[in-house]
């Protein structure tokens, strides 16, 4: 088992805790950290994305001048692709981008990039993150202490005071140990994880 220290919201040092290699012990897969972040990526999109297709664009319904003896090119529509305000080539058309992915290979590549972090000592665990009230002074002191910038903050309960006092903070992101996602946990440079947290993880997941 890995062991991690914990610190508190000074940033000073206050015990260890032993991770469960079953959770942040495992095998990196690269391939289904790829695979999760692209799935996830692609489920987001709206796909809501339209063009007119040449037989949608109004007008055009004459012939613009006879087929022969004009000198021009034969045309039989103003709404042609190569008209100006005419249709467009394989339109795209509203569709779905969502792709599927196995639930063992969600949780792991969770594993993966939760032990990821913990490789690359970007993992902190503090005791505990509380804050008397909402106040985004008060939670930049907190992660200047622990000397992190661009980091995802998971915690176990919603807390109103931590998660509205990080939100206009840039490059901070909060999260519950049930909405993390693969995604958030590669993107940002520190995870920032509350004891109770870890152990809400590992009760999941182990």
């Amino acid at each position: 088992m890995a062991n991690v220290s914990v610190l508190n919201m000074e940033g000073k040092e206050v015990g260890t805790i032993e991770l469960s290699d079953a959770v942040f012990g495992v095998e990196v897969n690269e391939h289904l950290l790829h695979m999760a972040v692209v799935n996830q990526l692609a489920n987001n999109r709206q796909g809501t994305q339209k063009a007119k297709t040449r037989s949608e664009v109004s007008g055009g319904g004459k012939k613009p001048w006879r087929q022969k003896g004009t000198g021009h090119a034969r045309q039989g529509s103003t709404r042609a692709p190569q008209w100006t305000g005419g249709g467009m080539v394989f339109a795209p058309v509203p569709r779905s981008y969502s792709m599927k992915m196995n639930r063992k290979e969600k949780r792991a590549a969770l594993k993966s990039a939760l032990t990821s972090r913990v490789q690359e000592n970007k993992l902190i665990v503090l005791d505990e993150l509380k804050l008397g009230e909402i106040k985004t002074k008060a939670m930049a002191g907190v992660l200047k202490n622990l000397n992190v910038n661009k980091a995802l903050v998971v915690l176990k309960d919603n807390d109103a005071n931590v998660v509205m006092s990080a939100r206009n903070i840039p490059d901070v992101k909060t999260a519950l140990t049930n909405t993390i996602n693969v995604y958030d946990i590669l993107k940002y440079n520190t995870v920032v994880v509350t004891k109770d947290a870890v152990a809400a993880i590992e009760e999941v997941y182990a």
